[in-house]
């Protein structure tokens, strides 16, 4: 069964990870855009590469991402690997040091940097404006 990767999807799971909204993805692309439009967006299942370009510059994450993720093969990958004594040391299996909050402290400080980069564009953009605007 070889379905074929939804990229509008993976948009979406991407966006929504990073804890950006529609509205500011639609910002970022420029004027022809809108949180409608991103919400279409996000239902086609392909996307044109060159727009998977532009998104992925916007959300920091390569193009290849959009294109190869696969939440079904992810979760099939994940149930046929582990099984209930995984998490548990019981001398057969190996022992996980996994410390998910050390990792929601990261994507956490990531989020952060990617605000704090989009105001700083921000704040560019408006000293380009008020130049053109001649103040």
């Amino acid at each position: 069964m070889n379905e074929k990767i939804h990229h509008g999807r993976n948009i979406k799971r991407f966006r929504e990870m990073m804890g950006i909204k529609q509205e500011a993805l639609a910002h970022e692309l420029g004027g022809e855009w809108s949180q409608k439009k991103i919400s279409i967006l996000e239902q086609k299942e392909e996307v044109e590469e060159e727009l998977l370009r532009q998104v992925g510059e916007i959300l920091r994450i390569p193009v290849e991402a959009f294109q190869n993720f696969d939440e079904e093969q992810a979760i099939n990958i994940i149930s046929n690997t582990f099984n209930q004594g995984s998490f548990l040391n019981t001398g057969h299996t190996p022992t996980f040091n996994i410390n998910p909050l050390e990792k929601l402290i990261q994507l956490h400080e990531e989020k952060i940097a990617l605000y704090e980069r989009m105001l700083k564009e921000k704040d560019e953009m408006m000293v380009r404006l008020e130049k053109l605007v001649g103040k």
